[in-house]
């Protein structure tokens, strides 16, 4: 199917998209956290990288990385249409979690990005909370 908008349209409408509030990812963590007595997160903190959430005393920063926009392999997450672009934004993207995950690694940080995925098997719920203590 082609796209109904031409690409200044699309672009716009693209700009538009925030990753806050994500009910597949960072509500569902939010949901794991209060399932499992984890406390002190905090959303929202203001440094490069903009990690989903942080636990300040522990200096860990938790990503939850969507499957499709940073480039999981994990079930068919290659469109069809403008398949180029796509890949080519995934690149960058992947690109950048690198970069972002190297640079909170060399100021002491714990870096733990989970894929959108994950959070269906609760698999990182054992090693946040061995983290903390």
């Amino acid at each position: 199917m082609a796209d109904i908008f031409n690409k200044e349209k699309r672009s716009e409408i693209m700009s538009k998209v925030h990753s806050k509030k994500n009910k597949s990812t960072e509500l569902k963590l939010i949901q794991i956290f209060k399932d499992n007595n984890i406390h002190g997160w905090q959303r929202n903190y203001n440094v490069k990288g903009h990690p989903d959430f942080v636990f300040l005393e522990k200096r860990i920063a938790i990503f939850v990385d969507g499957c499709f926009w940073h480039g999981h392999d994990c079930r068919n997450t290659h469109p069809k249409e403008n398949e180029d672009y796509w890949n080519k934004k995934r690149e960058r993207n992947i690109k950048h979690d690198r970069e972002i995950t190297e640079y909170f690694k060399n100021r002491g940080w714990t870096v733990i990005r989970i894929w959108e995925c994950e959070l269906k098997k609760d698999k990182y719920i054992t090693k946040i909370s061995m983290l903390l203590k």
